[in-house]
């Protein structure tokens, strides 16, 4: 039975992995600590209280409020927070069947959804696509956000692989003239900074220009010790260098919410994007993410998310695609579905011009809806 379902009937006595009890966080959250302990290292604390609730009659609360410890609902639910947004997002359903916006084959008139991919960013603009567990797609998200806005917007976009393990953007983006990374660029900082830059002509030399798709790429490092230079002082210090010939910057994080240079991206982003999957186990860590930025006092940040679900594999449940859409538009001001393309079941290499018009046509959409939280 999957985390997120209503459950009208759940009553009798807790499950044998209901948790310690204490008093729920400021978010006030309830679920098993067993489970959050195995899949993202429990940082919430938890509480049972004796009664049990369906979602469909658990109260909305404004966030800072707390209620009764004897109106909160059960660990039985597992998933649920009591913080929501004022009022829900909306679930964007990419439309099928007529024109298609493809950036690669657009039609003699402008379509709305490109007009809003191609209209005026004011001021330079940071994205974070934002997920603790590995393998749910963020970097597929930011190479083709960036390849959807260089192709329509021309130079400026910069897509940052800014996971401090290992991080395959510049591997998966395709071409390279050069195999500098941002180990490079961290080493040369000081000197660049100590001319007044680095400047945009400067910053040319570690990054790698993609063809296809029209975006540069900051490589990360294969050097596991790199996490290690990636403070919150050595991270602002590189976002203001880059933000000065990119007024567009994708940042594919990485996977530790508590590591300063993951904290401050974050803190720094103009829009969050949550990618994951049509999976509990994706969906439950983007949910434990979603409340430690609550919890840090970044609601606002949350609420002006946009959570994209992307499709591995051609079978999808639908039935559990629209619970966990349901439960995303109760926390982000969007949620869109983006389909599977065969081209990318591999991981390799993304060839922008081989995937199939209707996946361009869907990331156009999906940067038309990141260009209006910009």
């Amino acid at each position: 039975m999957s985390l997120f379902r209503r459950r009208n009937t759940d009553v009798g006595t807790p499950r044998e992995d209901t948790p310690n009890r204490d008093t729920p966080g400021r978010s006030g959250l309830v679920g098993s600590r067993r489970h959050w302990s195995e899949l993202m290292g429990g940082r919430t604390q938890v509480s049972e209280p004796g009664g049990r609730q369906s979602v469909a009659e658990l109260p909305g609360y404004p966030p800072g409020e707390a209620p009764a410890s004897g109106h909160l609902p059960s660990a039985g639910l597992r998933r649920l927070f009591r913080w929501r947004r004022h009022e829900a997002g909306v679930a964007v359903h990419i439309p099928t069947g007529g024109v298609l916006a493809d950036p690669l084959n657009l039609p003699p008139y402008e379509l709305d959804v490109v007009r809003a991919v191609r209209g005026l960013i004011p001021g330079p603009r940071i994205v974070a696509f934002i997920n603790p567990k590995g393998g749910v797609h963020k970097t597929t998200a930011a190479v083709l956000t960036a390849a959807t806005f260089g192709t329509l917007r021309g130079p400026g976009v910069l897509a940052w692989d800014d996971n401090e393990l290992r991080g395959t953007l510049g591997l998966r983006s395709g071409t390279a003239r050069h195999g500098r990374t941002i180990k490079h660029l961290l080493l040369d900082l000081p000197e660049l900074e100590a001319t007044g830059g680095p400047y945009p002509e400067d910053l040319d030399a570690y990054l790698r220009h993609q063809d296809d798709g029209v975006f540069d790429v900051l490589a990360a490092d294969e050097d596991p010790k790199i996490g290690r230079l990636l403070t919150a002082d050595i991270v602002s210090r590189l976002t203001s260098a880059v933000l000065r010939s990119h007024p567009l910057v994708l940042v594919d994080t990485g996977n530790n919410v508590d590591s300063d240079n993951w904290r401050t991206i974050v803190a720094r982003a103009d829009q969050l994007v949550v990618v994951t999957l049509p999976r509990e186990d994706a969906a439950f860590a983007a949910d434990w993410m979603l409340e430690v930025l609550v919890e840090d006092g970044l609601e606002h940040k949350v609420a002006d998310a946009i959570t994209i679900f992307s499709t591995p594999t051609p079978n999808v449940d639908p039935e559990l695609l629209a619970d966990l859409t349901e439960h995303f538009t109760s926390r982000t001001r969007a949620v869109v579905r983006t389909p599977y393309d065969p081209a990318l079941e591999q991981g390799g290499r993304i060839e922008y011009a081989a995937l199939r018009p209707e996946t361009r046509d869907a990331w156009v959409h999906v940067a038309a809806l990141i260009a209006q939280g910009l």
